[in-house]
C-alpha cells in the first residue's frame, strides 16, 4: 500500500525497450505496513497480445484500472479492426487517474504500460496524478533504487530481448535481496511482434543461476 501522492512503500516493476520487443518484471510480495499480506501477487497482467502492464499500489485500484484498458483495448480493436497503439493505451490509463485528481483522491497506483505496434516497442511510465512520459529503461516503487543501480550500468538500447532478460532478472532480483517490501518471487513478461509471453519458473530458474 502507499500514500497515493508519497513515497512507494513497497513493490519493484521495471520495463525495458529492447531492439525487437519489451520486457516487463515484477516482484510478488504484497505488503500492509509491515505485514507480508501475499507472496503470490499478480502485478503483471496481459492486456492484448501486444499490450502488457504493471501495477503497483492499492490492489484493488490496479485490478480496476486494468479491466478498464482490457475492455477498451478490445473495443478499440472491434471499433478500428487493429490493435490500439501503445501510447493510446497509456493515454486511456493516465485519463482515468488524471480524472481522480480532479474529484480530490489521486488513485494509490504507479503503473507501467508497455507493447510493441506498427511502430516499434515502447513503455511508458504513469504516476498517480495521471502524468504520462514515454522511457527507454524505468523502475517503479521501493526497490527501484536499487534496481536503478543494475540497469544504468547493463542497459542498452540496440541490445535484442533475449540479451537483455538476464540483466532484467538481475536487476529484480537484486531489488528483492536488499528492499524489505519486495520479494518472495518475481513474474518476467515479454511483448514482441510475435505477441506477448510470460517466462515459465524454469526459464526464470535458469536466467538467475
Amino acid at each position: 500500500m502507499r500514500n497515493p501522492i508519497g513515497e512507494l512503500k513497497g513493490t519493484t516493476t521495471i520495463g525495458v525497450v529492447c531492439r525487437d520487443g519489451v520486457i516487463l518484471a515484477t516482484d510478488t510480495r504484497a505488503t500492509m505496513g509491515t505485514y507480508v499480506a501475499s507472496k503470490h501477487a499478480k502485478k503483471v497482467f496481459r492486456i492484448t497480445d501486444r499490450l502488457a502492464m504493471t501495477v503497483a499500489g492499492g490492489v484493488a485500484v490496479a485490478q480496476r484500472v486494468v479491466d478498464i484498458l482490457r475492455i477498451n483495448a478490445r473495443l478499440f480493436e472491434l471499433d478500428k479492426g487493429r490493435p490500439m497503439p501503445v501510447a493510446a493505451a497509456a493515454r486511456l490509463v493516465s485519463n482515468v487517474l488524471f480524472a481522480n485528481r480532479e474529484v480530490g483522491m489521486p488513485l494509490p497506483l504507479q503503473a507501467l504500460v508497455g507493447g510493441f505496434d506498427e511502430s516499434g516497442p515502447h513503455v511508458f511510465a504513469l504516476d498517480p496524478l495521471g502524468s504520462l512520459t514515454e522511457e527507454k529503461v524505468v523502475s517503479t516503487g521501493s526497490g527501484s533504487p536499487i534496481a536503478y543501480g543494475v540497469l544504468e550500468d547493463q542497459y542498452r538500447e540496440d541490445r535484442p530481448v533475449d540479451e537483455m532478460l538476464p540483466i532484467v532478472v538481475r536487476a529484480v532480483d537484486s531489488a528483492m535481496k536488499r528492499d524489505v517490501a519486495s520479494g518472495d518471487s518475481f513474474d518476467v513478461a515479454v511483448v514482441t511482434e510475435d505477441g506477448f509471453r510470460e517466462l515459465s519458473p524454469e526459464e526464470k530458474r535458469a536466467l538467475l543461476s
